[in-house]
């Protein structure tokens, strides 16, 4: 090792590193420890400590960069210090490509390493070098064999069906009675904080994962719930407004229906109270799923036939659009190409609601409703879903066991899953809502109607009808208006 002397009457010079892989209070006591020791013993020696590295709730062995470790190095290199001060080997390196880093750097820059619980760790000689590559094998094998343990922990707690601890998940907690002391990050302040029992289904967001589940399954859109939880002012279990990704991650959880998951893979029954049974989750997974699923893209449609009624020119094949272009004070439907002009989307929106309203509001408006799917005997379904994944679970150990090779493994799972996919499909066949239940056979399909949001409307619209806007005639109509209704081309779908 090149030894970098330190001047005759100068105190040598050394820097601290502490390191807390874990700090779930955010109080720094860990670190905050392993200072107070290493300035002990730098005191003791005669050291002059120039810096103080920190790394705080990271761990050495996960693999992420270490900031300030990093920074350490650099101002060795430099020339910063010759001693490095740490509490423990371990708390330095827990990889053997660090480690070895380490070495070659201390033997280039004449750096020595002193630890408060190892001792002095000469890297100059092949027995020191030897002591530190077995003291970071050794706690190499303690972080490996803790990560195993919490693995398994968490492991037999999923199949338990029991929660696996992190946030509250949004649908579940519900207040004990008791509190527990909780340390509050940044100011150190223990407060006293309710314990959940998250077994149990929190009412309200229970009837909003439950009420998002209807309106995909009535063919509704994430963002019309999203819409739907802001207005009911829900918002995550972390306090922030639900946005569009994490109101799609809510209603494709597993939890919903009382399924147990671990690291992806479904494995069972859990003990909570599921909030909608297993066909409509899987119903609504296979839609918000579906590629062919087509979602608007651009702003939200703010008017009732935006991009739905077409452009009746001849040989055009577009939807309109509502603008105000043109000069004029009215919102109007305009074909992309500009064929035409523009139709006062106000009128065409009242007199296309109108027509919706006055055909469900018939007495023979039952006739409309599309037949429930015939012979899907859901309960069996749902038995059958089970068998699959758990022969999927048997085939994974299977091949973990060495009983079967990688192209057995390969084959047996991709059938499993090929016949997943046709059961989920037969069972979001049996739990998609017509879109117009809820309309048909009520008191009031006017006031039914406009209890629904633009999204459902919408959906009601496409399942209906088709519109096609034909060029208008010019001059005043018959009714002594100016706008044709005659140009507006409706036709039935049912």
């Amino acid at each position: 090792m090149k030894t970098l002397r330190t001047p005759k009457g100068q105190r040598t010079r050394a820097v601290i590193y502490v390191r807390i892989s874990q700090d779930r209070t955010g109080a720094h006591l860990g670190v905050d420890r392993q200072r107070e020791d290493c300035e002990a013993l730098a005191e003791f020696r005669g050291w002059e400590v120039v810096e103080v590295y920190i790394d705080n709730d990271l761990s050495a062995y996960s693999g992420k960069p270490r900031k300030d470790y990093r920074r350490m190095l650099a101002d060795l290199e430099l020339g910063t210090a010759t001693v490095v001060i740490a509490w423990h080997t371990d708390r330095l390196h827990r990889s053997p490509t660090e480690l070895e880093e380490y070495i070659d750097l201390s033997q280039r820059r004449g750096v020595d390493t002193h630890t408060c619980q190892a001792g002095e760790l000469d890297l100059s000689t092949s027995s020191g070098r030897m002591t530190a590559r077995i003291h970071g094998a050794v706690a190499r094998h303690e972080s490996e064999h803790k990560a195993e343990r919490v693995a398994r922990a968490r492991l037999q707690k999923a199949k338990a069906g029991k929660f696996g601890g992190g946030l509250r998940p949004f649908g579940w907690g519900v207040p004990t009675g008791e509190t527990r002391k909780k340390t509050v990050k940044g100011t150190n302040e223990e407060i006293d904080v309710p314990v959940l029992d998250m077994n149990k289904a929190v009412p309200e967001e229970a009837a909003a994962l439950e009420a998002g589940t209807d309106q995909i399954l009535a063919g509704g859109s994430i963002r019309g719930w999203v819409r739907w939880l802001a207005d009911k002012g829900l918002t995550s279990s972390t306090g922030k407004p639900m946005d569009h990704q994490a109101a799609r991650d809510l209603l494709m959880r597993p939890r919903n229906a009382g399924i147990a998951v671990y690291q992806g893979e479904e494995i069972g029954a859990g003990l909570w109270e599921p909030v909608v049974d297993e066909g409509r989750f899987r119903a609504v997974v296979a839609i918000l799923t579906n590629p062919s699923r087509v979602s608007t893209p651009g702003p939200t449609p703010k008017w009732f036939g935006s991009l739905i009624y077409q452009c009746g020119h001849q040989g055009c094949t577009k939807t309109v659009k509502c603008t105000r272009t043109g000069g004029g004070n009215q919102p109007s439907y305009r074909c992309p190409d500009q064929h035409g002009g523009g139709r006062n989307a106000e009128k065409v929106d009242t007199y296309i609601e109108d027509l919706l309203i006055e055909r469900l509001s018939r007495d023979d408006a039952g006739d409309l409703l599309q037949p429930a799917a015939d012979g899907v005997n859901v309960a069996a379904l749902q038995l059958e879903s089970e068998q699959i994944r758990r022969r999927m679970t048997d085939l994974a150990a299977m091949f973990g066991a060495g009983t079967i090779d990688i192209a057995q493994f390969t084959e047996g799972t991709d059938t499993a899953r090929a016949q997943l996919d046709g059961v989920t499909q037969q069972l979001a066949r049996a739990a998609v809502k017509d879109p117009l239940v809820g309309l048909v056979g009520v008191p009031d399909v006017r006031k039914a109607w406009k209890a629904l949001d633009l999204d459902r409307r919408r959906t009601v619209l496409r399942a209906l009808l088709q519109v096609t806007l034909r060029p208008p005639r010019p001059g005043r109509m018959p009714d002594g208006g100016y706008f044709d209704y005659e140009a507006i081309e409706t036709e039935w779908k049912r």
